[in-house]
């Protein structure tokens, strides 16, 4: 079994029985797996981030209405199937943890509408950016969340066909 196969068979785990998951009960008791793509490793990466100049903190709108305070910190860019593309990594104003939030080409059909997240990490200088790890906001389970809506600077027009698709109560 591959580390993302352990890592989604334990979030699966968590949203079916753990009781800080954002499953209401009743959705919980009929939860069969969040629906995923298969593993694409050209979509797992190593880049280097070009920090802003001028790192302001915004505000990020969230699902509820309220805002959410990030450090706008780097642009990264890289190639999804020959295409180009860029997003902008911000930094937690809290935790100084990077956070990636975008909406794909998918978005509203394949995977969720408002876009989701990935949670990146540096090492020596260059972030890891795997996109099989990108996952759906708590809002797309349960409308209780309050959660980040990607900025119009992060809204790709190409598809990233990893991580996590939509849910689908269903399935």
């Amino acid at each position: 079994m591959s580390a993302l196969s352990e890592f989604r068979a334990a979030k699966d785990d968590f949203f079916r029985s753990d009781h800080d998951s954002p499953l209401q009960p009743q959705q919980q008791r009929e939860f069969e797996g969040l629906s995923y793509y298969d593993e694409d490793a050209t979509l797992s990466l190593g880049i280097a981030p070009a920090p802003f100049d001028e790192q302001a903190v915004i505000e990020m709108q969230t699902s509820t209405g309220e805002v959410a305070s990030y450090l706008r910190w780097a642009r990264i860019s890289f190639e999804v199937a020959g295409e180009a593309a860029e997003l902008t990594v911000f930094k937690d104003v809290q935790s100084s943890s990077l956070f990636l939030p975008f909406q794909d080409a998918n978005a509203g059909g394949e995977t969720y509408g408002a876009g989701r997240y990935l949670d990146v990490e540096e090492h020596d200088g260059r972030l890891h950016v795997d996109f099989n790890y990108a996952y759906n906001p708590y809002c797309a389970y349960n409308e209780q969340w309050s959660c980040p809506i990607p900025p119009a600077e992060n809204r790709l027009t190409v598809a990233i066909r990893a991580g996590e698709r939509s849910f689908d109560e269903a399935h």
